[in-house]
This record gives C-alpha cells, structure tokens and sequence, in this order.
C-alpha cells in the first residue's frame, strides 16, 4: 500500500488533564500531535482536526462543527478535505506519542481485499480504533450511513447528526481486521489521557 491520507483528531476535551490543550504536551521534546505527524509522514495529505495553533509545514488544519463534538463529527470534517479518489486513510488520535513509521506500515501491509479497515488490538483484545487504517470509500459510507440513522431519530432538526457519536457505532458493519502489536518498543497504540500516561510515555521514549 503506498498511497494514503492521515487524518490526526486533536479536538477532545481533555477532562482528566484540566482541559488542557493534550496534543501540545511534550513527549521527549515534541508536542504528542507532532510526534503522530511525524510517523504519517509519508502520507499526502495529511490534515489535523482540531483548535487552529503552530502544525509541520504541509499540514492542513480543519475543525469539526460543532467543536470539541467528538471523533466521529472529526473524522468527517478530516474526510471532507481527502480528494474523491483517496483509496486509504489512517484515522489517528493525537495523543498517541508512541507511534512510529513501522507501526502505520504494518497496519497498511495488513490491509487486505477482504477487510475495510485494520487496527491494533491491545493485550486485553480491545480495539484501538483511532490507531487503524481505513478504505476510504466504506468509511464515507459508513458516515453517511450513521448521519442518516441519527438525523431521523433527532426531534430538533440538529445540523450536526454526528455530533457526539461513538466510534464503535461508525465502524459497526465495516469488516475490521485486528492486529497485535508485534514489533520491538512500547505498543504504538498507547494513548494519554492522564498525566500518569505521559510520564509513562516519556521513560519509554527515552
């Protein structure tokens, strides 16, 4: 697979850390969503979703509506900018400073022709969602699918059906394959939600 998108989600509240901005923290030296950046590097384009601040040069930056109405309403606003033609997306959080080059590969070298997605499992066998990649074109549908299921059940005419959706309720139907982390260093799909998460993440970056 050598064609592909990123589309990095850094618009959640952080409510374990504050509220602060979480993708700024430094891990190592690098802002987490710049590190995430980083190991997509390769992909064209790439598009951050979320609170407009300092990005790597080539990087867009796109914000879902409303903001801060969760990763589902993020994914979408990242997927509208992708050119009809984009075949694959890596669907990312940005607080995953732990992700590397390898670890994208081997997502893109386990996506099959049997399969609409491939994402990391943990040692427990749950899915981590937001560090998996996807064909486009079955996860527009699936958005599409979803924006239609719950605008019919809003009383208020809502003009943002996705918002506060969960993934789980975007990815059910897809033909998902999970892989294990099996390569050397921390799992890539580590994520920081606390600041015990980040002192983690600094001794394995080290």
């Amino acid at each position: 697979m050598d064609a592909y998108a990123a589309v990095v989600l850094a618009g959640g509240a952080a409510r374990r850390m504050g509220g602060v901005d979480k993708p700024a923290r430094t891990v190592g030296g690098r802002p987490m969503r710049d590190r995430v950046l980083a190991a997509v590097a390769d992909a064209a384009p790439r598009i951050l979703v979320g609170p407009a601040g300092p990005v790597p040069a080539g990087v867009r930056v796109t914000r879902e509506e409303p903001p801060g109405s969760g990763p589902v309403a993020a994914a979408a606003a990242g997927l509208a900018l992708l050119d009809p033609g984009t075949p694959v997306v890596a669907l990312l959080a940005a607080d995953l400073p732990l992700l590397t080059r390898a670890a994208v590969g081997e997502l893109l070298g386990h996506l099959d022709a049997g399969h609409d997605g491939v994402c990391y499992v943990d040692g427990d066998g749950r899915r981590q969602t937001l560090c998996g990649v996807w064909r486009v074109a079955p996860l527009r549908a699936a958005l599409d699918r979803l924006a239609a299921e719950r605008a019919s059940g809003q009383r208020d005419g809502s003009a943002a059906p996705l918002a506060g959706a969960p993934i789980r309720a975007l990815l059910a139907g897809l033909r998902v394959r999970e892989v294990p982390w099996a390569g050397a260093g921390p799992p890539p799909w580590f994520d920081c939600d606390t600041d015990e998460d980040v002192r983690r993440a600094e001794e394995w970056a080290r």
